[in-house]
C-alpha cells in the first residue's frame, strides 16, 4: 500500500503541468449556471468532466438530467463510480461543482475571467478555486491512484459533480431525495472550502445555512415623470429603502421578530480553540475586507460573527434608471435581492415565514410588495469523531508537516445538508483555497502550490481509507 501511494504521488508530481493545462481548458468554459444564455456552456463543462472521468478509468459515467420546480430543466449532474475494491472496503463519495458565478464587474479583472492566467504562483480565472480547481484535484488524485494500482483504486469511489451549486442546488437536492440509494457511501469528501491561513491544513466542521429572497415593490401602473407626479405618486425605491432600513439596526442586529429564538451558540471548546488561532483583526480588515472599519454585533468577536452568527445582507436593487446622464422618472417597480445566513438551530422555512410576515407588516402606504424565496440551505455542524477525520488529518500532516485545525465557515454548501439529512453520511470539508482567493469576486485565483498539495493530500487520504 505504501509503495502504491508513493507511486501515485510520483505520478502526480510528474504530471503537474499537464494537470494545470487541463484545468485551464475547463476554466475557459463559461459555465455560469445563473444565466440562461450560458446553459449550453454549463452542459459543455459537464461533458468535459464526464469525458475525463471515462478516460482515467471510472465506470458508469453519465450525465444525470435533474428536476427543478417539478420540471426536468435543470443543469445536469455528472456521476461516475468504481466499486471493485473488495468486500468490507469503505466507499468514498467525492462531491464538487462545475458551475461558476457571473464574472461581473468585468473591468475589475486584470486578465479576462475565462482566459486563465498564471501570475505569482497563482492561477487566475472565474472558477479557479470555486470549485473547478478543487473539484479537478479529486479527478487528478483518482487518475494518479489508477496509474499506481494498474487500473484499480484502493477504495470504492463514487463521484457526483453538480452544475447548480451557485444557484441553490435544487437539482442535486431532488436527486439525493429521490435516488439517494445510488449514492450510498461511508463518507463524503468535499473540497469547496479554504484553509484558515497559508500552509495550515484545515477541516471545516460547520457551515452557515441561508435563505435567498427577492422583494418586489410595485407603485404606479407605469413609470412616471417625477416633475409632474412627484409628491403624489409612491416611489417603489423609496419604499424599498424604508423597509430595508427596518430589517437591521446599526450594530448588525436583525429586527425580524423571533429571528434569534433558535440560535445555537458554539461550544466552549470551540471558542477556546479559536482563541489560539493566529488571527490578526487589523490585517483581516486591511487585506481581506478592505474597508475603513469592521462592523457587526460588538459583543461578539470577528470569528464568531462570521462563523456562528446569523446575518442579513442586500445584494442588489435592480430597476429604475441607471444609465449615464439624467432621467427624472419615478419607476413603477423596484426589486431588492436579500439573503440571510443562518446558524444551528435555525430552520430556513421558519425564518422565511418570519421574514415574510415582518416585511408585509412594514409596507409603506401606496405600494404593494411580493416576497419570494429563491433558494435555501440548512446550517450544518459536522462531527469530528470518526475514522475518516483521522485519515484526513493524517494525510494532510504528511503533506503540510503541521497539525490540522478545525474551524467553521460562514458560507453555505446546500448539498451538505442534503447528504446529512437524507442519507446520514458523514461529510469531510477538506479544502485548499486561501482566504484571499476572491471567491465570487474579480480576480478569483487558486494558489498552484495548494492545487498540487491538495491532489497529494487526497491521494493519501483515499489510500488510508482503503487501508
Amino acid at each position: 500500500m505504501a509503495e502504491n501511494t508513493a507511486a501515485a504521488i510520483e505520478f502526480a508530481r510528474g504530471n503537474q503541468q499537464r494537470f494545470v493545462e487541463e484545468l485551464k481548458a475547463l476554466l475557459r468554459i463559461p459555465s455560469i449556471s445563473t444565466l440562461p444564455e450560458h446553459a449550453p456552456d454549463v452542459r459543455r463543462a459537464a461533458e468535459f468532466i464526464a469525458g475525463e472521468l471515462r478516460r482515467i478509468g471510472m465506470e458508469n459515467v453519465r450525465l444525470v438530467e435533474t428536476v427543478t420546480d417539478g420540471h426536468p430543466d435543470g443543469h445536469p449532474l455528472v456521476y461516475a463510480d468504481w466499486l471493485h475494491a473488495g468486500e468490507g472496503v469503505p466507499t468514498v463519495l467525492c462531491y464538487g461543482h462545475y458551475d461558476v458565478q457571473p464574472a461581473e464587474p468585468l473591468d475589475e479583472w486584470t486578465t479576462p475571467p475565462f482566459e486563465p492566467a498564471e501570475r505569482n504562483g497563482n492561477l487566475y480565472a472565474r472558477g479557479a478555486v470555486d470549485d473547478k480547481g478543487q473539484m479537478w484535484m479529486h479527478v487528478k488524485a483518482l487518475e494518479s491512484l489508477f496509474d499506481a494500482h494498474q487500473g484499480k483504486l484502493p477504495v470504492n469511489v463514487r463521484v457526483l459533480i453538480e452544475g447548480e451549486e451557485e444557484v441553490g442546488g435544487e437539482g442535486i437536492a431532488w436527486f439525493v431525495r429521490e435516488h439517494g440509494g445510488q449514492l450510498r457511501a461511508d463518507v463524503v469528501l468535499i473540497s469547496d472550502t479554504d484553509m484558515f491561513a497559508p500552509d495550515l491544513p484545515t477541516l471545516y466542521v460547520g457551515l452557515r445555512g441561508m435563505i435567498y429572497t427577492e422583494l418586489e415593490v410595485r407603485g404606479a401602473r407605469t413609470d412616471l415623470h417625477s416633475g409632474m407626479y412627484g409628491g403624489a405618486a409612491p416611489n417603489p425605491f423609496v419604499a424599498l429603502a424604508q423597509m430595508i432600513a427596518k430589517l437591521k439596526n446599526e450594530d448588525g442586529r436583525i429586527l425580524i421578530p423571533g429571528f434569534y429564538d433558535k440560535v445555537a451558540a458554539p461550544s466552549s471548546d470551540e471558542l477556546r480553540t479559536w482563541k489560539t488561532l493566529a488571527f490578526d483583526e487589523e490585517r483581516y480588515r486591511e487585506n481581506q475586507i478592505g474597508s475603513r472599519e469592521l462592523i457587526g454585533e460588538p459583543e461578539y468577536g470577528v470569528l464568531e460573527r462570521i462563523w456562528t452568527r446569523p446575518t442579513l445582507d442586500v445584494h442588489g436593487m435592480p430597476g429604475g434608471f441607471i444609465g449615464a446622464g439624467a432621467k427624472t422618472v419615478i419607476p413603477a417597480k423596484a426589486v431588492a435581492k436579500i439573503s440571510m445566513r443562518l446558524v444551528p438551530d435555525q430552520v430556513p422555512a421558519e425564518i422565511f415565514a418570519q421574514y415574510k410576515a415582518y416585511v408585509e407588516s412594514i409596507v409603506p402606504r401606496g405600494v404593494e410588495v411580493t416576497v419570494r424565496l429563491i433558494h435555501s440551505a440548512d446550517p450544518i455542524v459536522v462531527s469530528t469523531d470518526n475514522p475518516y477525520v483521522k485519515a484526513a488529518t493524517s494525510a494532510m500532516h504528511e503533506v503540510f508537516a503541521t497539525e490540522t485545525v478545525f474551524v467553521r465557515s460562514g458560507a453555505s454548501i446546500p448539498v451538505v445538508g442534503d447528504f446529512v439529512r437524507e442519507l446520514n453520511m458523514p461529510t469531510l470539508l477538506m479544502g485548499f483555497g486561501l482566504p484571499d482567493d476572491n471567491l465570487h469576486a474579480p480576480n478569483e485565483k487558486f494558489h498552484l502550490a495548494n492545487f498540487h498539495r491538495g491532489i497529494e493530500s487526497i491521494v493519501r487520504f483515499l489510500a488510508k481509507v482503503g487501508a
